[in-house]
């Protein structure tokens, strides 16, 4: 094996393209406009078009097999032939095959989808039993590589390690107790093994192999295989040369474990996980090895402290036996290029770093480390200005004073009985009540008329009035399909967190920063830079004039404090907790004007509070407190007979449970059709109030039969009583098509229906 030195690098790159090509021709295709070889051509140009931006950065080594047409996690578990047997049989195109696991076809439902560790990636759970025979199915990280070479781009191959691969994995359907997916290791490096061998005979010199999942707390088993796993690798022959990076924390004790193993490089997420920084000094097992620093925060949108960087950076020359400069985690988490915000005051925009600058910084970062920094002096004093502007403006005292003054009886409501005895006399709802979780589909024509009157092209008075029409017929649509809880169905929002945040001082909304959620789905986060408040109400005139228009109940919709901070960047000069305090007070002032106006029902969503959870236990208590104490704030003022829900989706519930409970949220509305309400159990033991489980997949385009709804219901019945169940999708409705969404709607309420009156 011949080693090159690894290289300044980035762990990853933004694969939806600057313009969210993919996004478009993906869905072009879904819909049947866009063929297969069109949405390949798409593809294969953003791909090129990503190797070569990346490599006339300037950076030493160019990842690879970083593209994907929905998830690498999927592409991982298609690479080795994970396939679980229902999708076996269905015909077509390799391309085909991986859009019925990421969604579904009729009858056959789509993989799992949740959260990747903390972030607000979502990945597809792979499905591996005993029985599951793994083999070099698919050769895409190779046909990527000799793709890249033909372009002029000798690329490092990037691959979803095989202990992290199996840690993500569920057991698959029939699995006998005690299975768990690592089991399989020894297999499934056969399959690696023989990966490694083909891409050193294509042309890599190194691959790249991500084992993020040891950044939380792992067992002596699983260090052990971690150990297993390298020892075993790097003993293949003629193989590349093996980086493995960790990222989203500290290695922790698996840094030495990871250490002890042959492997020629190690990445370490100085970011998240600095921790790392003495540890790596202390190892001799590193003083032969290449150290990968990621100093350069792949998560967050703030520019780099230069010198901050360089200096943790240098802290490992001498003890290893070499130091490249790189990202802290792959760049998915971020927009491409901020040069194109001219919407952004300057004095925010000099602040930011997007991808593409990021680059930048790298670059800046490697010459420092290898020439000196005087040579890239100038470099580092137009960061340090950028940095640092005067920010006095962006500090409230109103809204630091509000808090200081607040008193523990902010923060709580009456007891759980009083209140559920003054809402059924205030609500009249019968046990398994039907409500949607908020959005209803948005028409291509509602997002046509928000554009205009962004742009000032649709006066204000118009645009009031076709809002309201939609939200009339919204209305009406629940009101005959026979929903109990109805919703205005959101057609003013273009996403849950940016809606609140552009009518929310302290924040910044970009133009083009989009990143990738799952999929095709992609979100424009904003920028939280200053102290928080709301300088008028934000929902009030949408939602009262839905209730306006009905009898029955109008939930009014708001996004939680703790999810606006998870799919915000947000500011690092002060602790998490203390801005999602603002935010929470902003939030509670938005709570009490809706209740003036008639709404008595309000939903909190907080699908980010698992999300956010710290990967080890020693970090969980202290984000747990202030995230609590946020929602309650947010809550706490409404009266007893306003029944606050709230929402959470595709997440593991289990660890924050007792979190969840906490929250003392009336109504708790929670993902469960993918994983056939594996979640009810531990939320219906964990929690004493009523619980709505998702009984309709809204990732999938499949409509659920009234039979395969009654059956989640029965399911559900058979862990809550009936009368703390509600029926409602797993999440809102706005990405799907408004016939199938009446189809699934009309269902939900026939199968509510049956199950209410079918005896126990």
């Amino acid at each position: 094996m011949t080693e090159r030195p690894l290289g300044a690098t980035v762990l990853g790159y933004p694969r939806i393209g600057p313009n969210r090509e993919l996004k478009r021709a993906v869905e072009g295709h879904w819909a049947g406009r866009v063929d297969a070889d069109e949405l390949e051509a798409t593809s294969a140009r953003l791909r090129r078009e990503t190797w070569l931006e990346l490599r006339d950065a300037g950076l030493g080594s160019v990842p690879g097999n970083t593209f994907s047409y929905y998830d690498q996690v999927l592409d991982a578990a298609l690479t080795v032939g994970a396939v679980p047997e229902r999708f076996a049989g269905l015909g077509g195109t390799p391309l085909d095959l991986l859009f019925a696991m990421a969604r579904g076809r009729e009858g056959v439902p789509a993989l799992e989808l949740t959260k990747f560790f903390d972030t607000n990636y979502h990945y597809l759970v792979p499905e591996i039993g005993p029985d599951t025979a793994f083999r070099l199915a698919d050769r895409k990280p190779v046909a990527e590589f000799t793709e890249a070479l033909a372009a002029g781009v000798r690329t490092r191959p990037v691959l979803l390690g095989p202990v992290t691969l199996l840690l993500l994995a569920k057991p698959a359907a029939g699995a006998p107790d005690g299975f768990a997916p690592l089991d399989r290791l020894d297999a499934l490096l056969e399959v690696y093994a023989r990966l490694l061998a083909e891409l050193r005979r294509a042309g890599a010199d190194w691959v790249q192999l991500d084992e993020p999942a040891f950044a939380a707390d792992r067992s002596a088993e699983e260090l052990a295989a971690l150990g297993r796993a390298y020892r075993g690798l790097a003993g293949t022959p003629e193989r590349p040369a093996i980086l493995v990076a960790g990222y989203y924390g500290a290695w922790g004790s698996a840094l030495a474990t990871l250490a002890d193993t042959p492997v020629e490089a190690i990445g370490l997420d100085l970011v998240a996980g600095v921790d790392d920084l003495t540890a790596a000094a202390g190892l001799r097992g590193l003083r032969d090895k290449t150290v990968l620093a990621g100093v350069v925060d792949g998560r967050n949108v703030w520019r780099t402290d230069l010198d901050a960087a360089l200096a943790k950076a240098a802290t490992l020359l001498g003890s290893v036996g070499r130091v490249e400069i790189g990202s802290s985690c792959p760049l998915l988490h971020v927009p491409y290029d901020v040069d194109v915000e001219t919407g952004l005051t300057g004095s925010v925009r000099d602040r930011l770093a997007f991808a593409r600058q990021k680059l930048g910084e790298i670059v800046t970062l490697d010459r420092a480390l290898r020439e000196g920094r005087d040579v890239v002096a100038g470099a580092f004093a137009d960061a340090a200005r950028r940095r640092n502007p005067d920010r006095s403006g962006e500090r409230s005292d109103r809204v630091r004073g509000r808090l200081d003054a607040l008193g523990t009886e902010h923060y709580r409501r009456g007891s759980a009985e009083s209140r559920a005895a003054a809402q059924r006399t205030r609500l009249g709802l019968h046990p398994l009540p039907t409500t949607t979780i908020g959005s209803f589909p948005q028409t291509a024509g509602i997002r046509a008329d928000r554009a205009a009157h962004r742009a000032g092209r649709l006066a204000g008075d118009e645009y009031e009035q076709r809002m309201r029409a939609e939200i009339e017929r919204v209305i009406g649509l629940q009101e005959s399909l026979g929903l109990d809880v109805l919703v205005h169905g959101e057609p003013e929002r273009n996403d849950m967190v940016q809606y609140f945040a552009e009518q929310l001082d302290g924040f910044a909304a970009t133009e083009h920063g989009w990143v990738q959620s799952y999929g095709s789905r992609c979100v424009r986060p904003p920028v939280l830079y200053a102290d928080v408040s709301r300088p008028e109400p934000i929902t009030v005139r949408w939602s009262g004039y839905a209730q306006s228009l009905t009898g029955r109940p109008v939930k009014a919709m708001l996004t939680g404090p703790v999810t606006i901070l998870a799919w915000s960047f947000v500011r690092d000069d002060q602790p998490l907790g203390q801005t999602a305090r603002q935010v929470a007070l902003a939030l509670r002032d938005e709570v009490r004007d809706l209740e003036a106006a008639g709404l008595r029902i309000i939903q909190v969503d907080e699908p980010a509070l698992r999300e956010l959870l710290p990967p080890r236990a020693a970090d969980r208590k202290a984000y747990l407190d202030w995230a609590v104490d946020a929602f309650r704030l947010a809550t706490g003022g409404a009266a007893d007979s306003t029944q606050v829900h709230t929402h959470l989706c595709y997440s593991e519930f289990g660890e924050v449970v007792d979190a969840i409970d906490a929250l003392g949220a009336d109504v708790t509305t929670v993902e469960a059709a993918r994983s056939k309400m594996e979640v009810v159990a531990a939320l219906g033991a964990g929690i004493g109030r009523d619980i709505g489980p998702g009984v309709y997949d809204v990732h999938s385009p499949e409509v659920p039969s009234v039979e395969e709804i009654a059956e989640l219901l029965r399911t559900a019945r058979r862990e809550v009583p009936l009368e703390r169940l509600w029926a409602n999708p797993d999440c809102g409705l706005k990405t799907r098509g408004e016939a199938e969404v009446v189809a699934a709607l009309r269902n939900l309420v026939s199968a509510a229906r049956a199950v209410r009156e079918q005896p126990v």
